[in-house]
């Protein structure tokens, strides 16, 4: 097979969380652990960052292996999920697994050896993947995103040198808990004994969660926006935010440049520096001028698409993914900051979404362009414009991504602004065109 062959029947031959929803979800490690087992167990050799939460934590794990990287680290990134190529999931110094590597793989252990009776999802397999790829590479460290949330996900393992919730939101609640502590709990469960834990934001209700866990695994426990502040932000001459950032009080970072532009990062930035201070203490090598260069360049060095991504001018285009309430809050602020002339909304969403949580959050004066992602889980768009009428969101549907974009393209004046997202699998498919 090739490396297009090989894709289509991964795609097609295993259960994929992204298609098809729950049904692909799997409630337990045996099949991980199997495969974890006929590798050698490869996590073992490299030593690993494990990333939680609920937002965030895509960025929080790139800009920590930009970091790495800069600082002198062969570092491995494993994320999900891709937004044009599969192998975006899978990258060693920010470059993406070969083709002939990921083919190979699959001809050698999934056919060959016939990883297909333990019947793993389409995460189980890649994750197996990707630990023995890291294995092989000989990586000195390796930042492992979670997932799906955190106790029962395939990556849990692993024993990192730290472990990283970014926050907690509602989302996924119909595997993870419809409560704040319910889905904390099962965040928490990355949380292992002894290895210290940082916590990205504080909230009440889940707080008290993750110090019962981490006390119960003697785990020290820090909580990141407790010590390190967001002091300002502003555009630099050359397009990056730039942020002053304290700790306790006191200014530790002055213009530390971001080329990640959403304004949802300045909460971002804090995990990013707490979990460094504890890594730095445990003996990595890392300066302030690794820090610098690193976030500075992180979605140049490791390739992150989808935030606050401008991807045209005249109109302006933006495309982001952040899809639960607390992900569109921060986005919409971010809309509600930007300065057009008329506002046009591409928007798709998955059909388990809970629309009475999202569609408040979205402005009544834009011009919608309602669509479905081309993936079965996703909401008809005709649907999703009938629902969005109850909120005062007025526009035409379309049955694909692609007419939708180009509809609002062709509708836009150059001062207007055209906003895609909703759904990552959304931004996915405009990105695919674009790259």
């Amino acid at each position: 097979m090739n490396y297009e062959e090989t894709i289509n029947f991964l795609f097609a031959r295993l259960p994929m969380f992204h298609r098809i929803g729950p049904a692909a979800y799997k409630d337990s490690l045996e099949n991980t652990l199997l495969m974890d087992a006929f590798f050698g167990h490869p996590h073992q050799d490299f030593k690993t960052v494990h990333v939680a939460g609920t937002n965030g934590k895509g960025s929080v794990s790139h800009m920590l292996a930009a970091v790495f990287q800069k600082a002198g680290y062969k570092t491995g990134l494993y994320t999900s999920p891709h937004l044009v190529d599969f192998r975006e999931r899978i990258k060693v110094n920010g470059e993406i697994i070969g083709r002939d590597e990921v083919t190979e793989w699959v001809e050698k252990y999934a056919l060959k050896y016939n990883l297909w009776n333990i019947e793993p999802s389409f995460f189980e397999l890649t994750v197996a993947m990707a630990f023995d790829f890291f294995a092989r590479q000989k990586v000195d460290i390796a930042v492992i995103e979670v997932g799906l949330g955190g106790r029962l996900d395939s990556t849990n393992i692993i024993t990192p040198e730290i472990s990283v919730i970014t926050n907690i939101s509602l989302d996924h609640t119909q595997l993870l808990g419809n409560t704040l502590e319910k889905i904390a709990f099962e965040k928490a469960g990355i949380i292992k004994p002894d290895v210290p834990v940082v916590i990205g934001e504080t909230n009440n209700a889940t707080e008290v969660v993750f110090r019962k866990i981490a006390k119960s695994n003697n785990a020290p426990i820090y909580f990141a926006d407790k010590e390190y502040k967001t002091e300002y932000s502003l555009l630099s001459m050359d397009g990056k935010q730039v942020l002053n950032i304290s700790k306790n009080g006191q200014s530790v970072f002055s213009e530390l440049k971001l080329d990640l532009l959403g304004v949802y990062q300045q909460k971002n930035v804090p995990t990013v520096l707490q979990t460094l201070d504890i890594l730095i203490g445990k003996g990595w090598k890392i300066n302030d001028e690794a820090i610098y260069n690193g976030l500075s360049q992180a979605a140049k060095i490791t390739g992150l698409m989808g935030r606050w991504q401008i991807i045209g001018n005249n109109p302006l285009v933006v495309c982001d993914t952040g899809h639960n309430e607390d992900g569109l809050k921060m986005v919409m602020k971010q809309i509600g900051n930007t300065a057009f002339k008329k506002l046009h909304i591409v928007f798709g969403v998955v059909a388990d979404k809970d629309l009475y949580r999202v569609l408040p959050l979205l402005p009544v004066s834009a011009e919608y362009y309602f669509t479905k992602a081309n993936l079965p889980r996703a909401l008809n768009e005709q649907e999703l414009m009938k629902q969005a009428a109850e909120f005062g969101l007025k526009g035409e549907s379309y049955q694909s991504v692609i007419e939708a974009f180009e509809a609002a393209k062709k509708k836009a004046d150059k001062n207007d602004f055209i906003f895609v997202g909703g759904s990552t699998f959304v931004v996915a498919e405009i990105l695919q065109q674009k790259f």
